[in-house]
């Protein structure tokens, strides 16, 4: 079974304790979102999961037969095109050059990309299209477990249900397993099959949420609801400061 187990992590920045004693799971299928607020350490243990950072103590066993990271920039080449751009992946992989080309091309257009873009660069791109290239470019190498870095906390609203979408049909065809980290709770509470509380200085888990019912049958009433659960949770309102002063 594909799994990503986090087991008694630490981390520092010099003398700064970071994150300390970080468990949890992420299973093949799921979603599993880490909500906190900002510099509480997210990042960081985003980047030791998808081992952008050497892990300094405890134990990271990720068993997915491949992965992708979306960022929320985009971080796309600027001296390569649309297509170039997306297709970087399948190239590294080692991917015949015309069938990346191709996968690139399909894989555009179901992101909502046309094909008078695909020679645009990136200095001709407003932000939506670019962040659409950043999600085609990971998911066209079809990775087993997607990592997320506060992807859609840029774009406007239709964008990010439409990406969002397209993320949940491929979790409920079991395409796709995700860990990504927000600080928006509705957005987590959509997409997530559970969400871990990180309070900061240092950060820890403090609280997890599971949500059972298929995030394809959420609707804006589930999401309104949980969250207003979630909005009078006591270590919820400790840990982003919501108490009124």
């Amino acid at each position: 079974m594909e799994r990503l187990k986090v087991s008694k992590v630490n981390h520092h920045f010099g003398f700064t304790e970071i994150l300390r004693d970080i468990n949890f799971e992420l299973k093949r299928g799921e979603i599993l979102s880490i909500v906190g607020p900002s510099g509480g350490g997210k990042t960081t243990l985003l980047h030791l999961c998808a081992n952008l950072l050497d892990l300094e103590e405890g134990e990271i066993e990720n068993s997915f037969k491949s992965s992708a990271f979306a960022f929320q920039e985009a971080r796309l080449l600027p001296w390569k095109n649309v297509i170039d751009n997306i297709a970087l992946g399948l190239l590294a992989l080692g991917t015949n050059k015309l069938e990346a080309i191709e996968k690139s091309k399909e894989i555009a257009l179901k992101f909502g990309l046309e094909e008078r873009d695909f020679e645009k660069f990136p200095k001709d791109l407003s932000g939506g299209m670019k962040q659409r290239v950043s999600f085609a470019r990971a998911l066209v190498v079809k990775p087993a477990l997607l990592f997320l870095d506060e992807p859609f906390s840029a774009l406007d609203i239709g964008l990010k249900k439409e990406l969002q979408t397209i993320l949940i049909e491929m979790i409920d065809r079991k395409e796709i397993s995700i860990l990504f980290i927000t600080h928006d709770l509705m957005e987590a509470i959509r997409l997530s099959d559970e969400v871990l509380l990180l309070q900061a200085d240092p950060g820890r888990i403090v609280k997890k949420f599971r949500y059972e019912l298929p995030q394809i049958q959420r609707d804006d009433k589930f999401v309104y609801t949980k969250s207003a659960e979630l909005l009078s949770d006591e270590e919820i309102i400790n840990t982003f400061e919501l108490e009124l002063k």
